[in-house]
Order: C-alpha cells, then structure tokens, then sequence
C-alpha cells in the first residue's frame, strides 16, 4: 500500500498528496498525521491537494477528520491548491468541511496559519490589507 508523505517544516506538518487518493491511504495517512502530530508537537497542518483531479465524498468526509483530530491535538489544517473541479465536486456533494481553512497554494497556506497563530512572520509590515497579492521581498 502506498503511503503520503509528511514533512515537518518548522511548527507545520506539510502533506504533499501525489497518489490517488484510494479509501486504504485516507485512512492510513489520517492515522499517520495525528502520530507526527503528537510526535512534532507541531500546530499547523497544510494538506497540499494541487495533484488531485477527483475527491469522492470518502476522501472529502477524511479530509474534515484529519482536521478535526488536528484540532483536537492543538494543530490548524489548511487545504490547499484545490483545483475548480474538486471544489465544484466537494459543493455539489454537499460535503461541509468543517475546521478546514483553505488558501490558493502552499506560502499563502503557511502565510494563513502564522496569522492565526499570531506569529511575527519578520517583516516590516509593508502590506496593504484588503490585497489578494502578497508583498514579495527582493534579495
């Protein structure tokens, strides 16, 4: 059975989904986040979705868990770079997906968890609220 991948990047867990999304992997990689949770003491998690084209409802409804038993274990999820057809999917089955944030890719994601954390993210506070775009820094 093949396994998703979960890197730690400083206080985030980042999962990288590449595999179809088979009902055996959702249930292993739910299993295997909340271990690294518990094992990382890390508070933010960011489910990276880009590769999938299709989310059934088994997959969207273990989605909301794994965000849920992040909660539950002090750690915030972040789904990103869902594509128009797996949100149309997720809508049109009706599936809530409560606890789970989204942001259009991985920075904006991480971006969005040191906000709700309250993290100094260092910069000199440049950015114009009310923006789509963040500010980007040159060398």
């Amino acid at each position: 059975m093949d396994r998703v991948p979960v890197l730690k990047i400083g206080d985030i867990l980042l999962v990288s989904i590449q595999i179809d999304m088979e009902d055996q992997v959702a249930l292993q990689l739910q299993e295997d986040l909340a271990d690294r949770i518990v094992a990382t003491g890390c508070h933010g998690v960011i489910i990276d979705i880009s590769a999938l084209d299709i989310v059934d409802s088994f997959v969207g409804r273990t989605l909301a868990t794994i965000a849920a038993v992040s909660r539950v274990l002090d750690a915030e999820t972040v789904v990103v770079g869902m594509r128009p057809a797996v949100a149309i999917t997720l809508v049109e089955l009706g599936l809530q997906l409560p606890g789970i944030r989204t942001a259009l890719n991985v920075e904006l994601g991480m971006d969005l968890l040191a906000r709700e954390r309250g993290d100094d993210d260092g910069d000199d506070g440049d950015d114009v609220e009310g923006t789509d775009t963040p500010a980007v820094s040159t060398p």
